[in-house]
This record gives C-alpha cells, sequence and structure tokens, in this order.
C-alpha cells in the first residue's frame, strides 16, 4: 500500500507566472543550486511550444538522512526526478515520476496550478511507494514528511524569486 501526500502553495501572481516560472530552465538551475542538496543538476530541459519536460538529480548526505533510510540505502541519497508539464484549458497540469537510486520504490504524482490573474495555487498530490517486506510502509511515510519538507522549501524559493529576492 502506497503512503499519499499532498502540497499547497499559493502565490501574489496569475497562475500563468508561476507556470512559467517553474519550469524555467535559468529557475530550476538555480534552485537546485541553492537548495537542491548534494551534487545537485539539471540532468535534461526541453520545450516544445507550452509543454516543458525536464530531469533533474537531486542528494542528500548520508549523514542527514534517518536511521531507518541509512539502514537500506548504502552512502548518499540520489534522487532522480522528471516532470512533465502542459497547459490544459484554464490551468496547468504536471505529472511527476521520481525514483531513489538503491530503493525498490517510487513517487508518483500529480500538480495543478490554476487561480485568478493576481493569484496562483500550485497543488501537489503524490503516491509514495517503497516495496521492502515489512519495514516499506515506515520507510513510505518518512519519505512522504521529507518530500513535503522539500516541497515547502522549493514553494518558499519559488515565492522569493517571484518576487525578486531570489
Amino acid at each position: 500500500m502506497a503512503t499519499s501526500l499532498e502540497h499547497r502553495s499559493t502565490f501574489p501572481v496569475a497562475a500563468g507566472e508561476v507556470y512559467g516560472t517553474l519550469v524555467d530552465k535559468a529557475f530550476l538551475t538555480e534552485r537546485l543550486t541553492d537548495i537542491g542538496g548534494k551534487d545537485a543538476t539539471l540532468l535534461a530541459h526541453s520545450r516544445d511550444g507550452d509543454r516543458v519536460t525536464f530531469r533533474m538529480r537531486q542528494g542528500v548526505d548520508a549523514s542527514r538522512l534517518p536511521g531507518a533510510v541509512r539502514t537500506i540505502i548504502n552512502g548518499d541519497l540520489v534522487v532522480e526526478r522528471e516532470e512533465r508539464w502542459r497547459p490544459e484549458g484554464d490551468f496547468y497540469a504536471g505529472a511527476t515520476r521520481v525514483t531513489i537510486a538503491g530503493v525498490p520504490g517510487e513517487i508518483q504524482g500529480r500538480s495543478r496550478i490554476a487561480g485568478t490573474d493576481s493569484q496562483g495555487t500550485l497543488v501537489i498530490t503524490a503516491q509514495v511507494k517503497v516495496s521492502i517486506p515489512l519495514i516499506g510502509g515506515k520507510l513510505e511515510k518518512v519519505v512522504a514528511e521529507q518530500v513535503g519538507k522539500l516541497l515547502a522549501a522549493e514553494a518558499e524559493y519559488a515565492e522569493k524569486w517571484l518576487a525578486g529576492d531570489a
């Protein structure tokens, strides 16, 4: 059974501006440099009209991992994340897939950016699945908690970027 999570962020700009920022190559590169963790890098970024796909790698030093995770992973945590975004009517839709090196499992997520001319709201829902007998559920909860913290930090970074403070 997977563990669910939801994250919601509201920005003081139109949904289109939020979308434009969150898929911008310069923004992603800077965000990874500033808060992406160990050896973070943008691996790929492509645009086809209003559709954008990107892939990134983020890392967490082994010493910063919770004990339950250190028992499973040998060394640093290396996360690969792919996002695909597109406009869909009056909102923007995203799909995310995350894998963690050395861990049998993944995170699948859906994102939606919608709002008014003066406010955009990003809602992310995801399912964390770790396929390890007996401890998979416990690890899922730890991963979901850490992902929630990462999404909050990324939203805070985006808000500062939109305000010209990043």
